[in-house]
Parts: structure tokens; C-alpha cells; sequence
């Protein structure tokens, strides 16, 4: 559920509707929720980075 949520999330700030703090925030909300199983491996904090 993480990596897809964040998916979209991700789209959201590569269209502009949302700023690199709010992504930020989103992640760690999100990730607190999920708690993915395997770690941070799935975890971008870097959302300009490709």
C-alpha cells in the first residue's frame, strides 16, 4: 500500500500540485501508517530524483 500511495503522491509533486515540504510530510505520515515490511527500501525522500 506504501509504494502505491506514494506513487500517486509522487505524481501529485511532479505536476506541481503539491511543494517538496508537503511530499515530505505525506511520506513520513504515510509511513508511519504502513510501516513497510521491508525497511526503507522503498522510501524517497529525494522525490526530484529519478
Amino acid at each position: 500500500m506504501y509504494q502505491v500511495t506514494m506513487g500517486i503522491v509522487k505524481k501529485m509533486f511532479h505536476a506541481n500540485l503539491i511543494s517538496e515540504d508537503e511530499y515530505r510530510q505525506i511520506d513520513t505520515m504515510f509511513r508511519e501508517k504502513y510501516e513497510p515490511k521491508i525497511g526503507t527500501l522503498f522510501v524517497d525522500l529525494e522525490p526530484e530524483q529519478r
